[in-house]
């Protein structure tokens, strides 16, 4: 079990993408729950479950050449007692090994990316993230005359 304790779901998230960012297996295993009861899914990837599959999966992305810097942006959380779920977009930027510094022309890679923790015992736990290809940054639509938000409905 892990030592790491995570007051809230959103000290977890912030765990999970500095994790990320520096590569750290470990690091990112603390943050999710110990239990076969976890699913992953990175942008056009299989589902995984438990945490055997998700930590392979981890350490193959991390074992490559390149590094990400990842900015998180138009969060929208959900939270209840027990369990949160956030709603994020993530927009990377590779940088190669052997550059060490981001391409000038790099373009930020827009993911949307699904997270759920779990409040447990030892604090908030990633217990789902799942992440697939944005189309492509949607550009906001003007609000309308009068300035009151749009409304849309499902």
């Amino acid at each position: 079990m892990t030592s790491r304790i995570f007051p809230t779901a959103q000290d977890a998230e912030n765990a999970f993408y500095e994790a990320l960012e520096s590569a750290d297996l470990e690091a990112m295993m603390s943050v999710w729950a110990e239990d076969e009861d976890v699913l992953c899914v990175h942008p056009a990837g299989p589902r995984l479950t438990g945490h055997a599959e998700i930590r392979r999966s981890w350490a193959q992305i991390f074992s490559g050449p390149s590094r990400v810097r990842v900015h998180v942006a138009q969060q929208l959380a959900i939270a209840g007692g027990m369990i949160a779920v956030h709603s994020v977009q993530e927009n990377f930027t590779v940088e190669g090994a052997s550059r060490g510094a981001q391409s000038s022309d790099a373009q930020p890679a827009p993911v949307w990316a699904t997270n759920v923790y779990l409040r447990t015992a030892a604090g908030w736990r990633m217990i789902v993230h799942h992440a697939s290809p944005a189309p492509g940054q949607a550009q906001a639509a003007p609000p309308p005359a009068g300035g009151a938000p749009r409304k849309t409905l499902h």
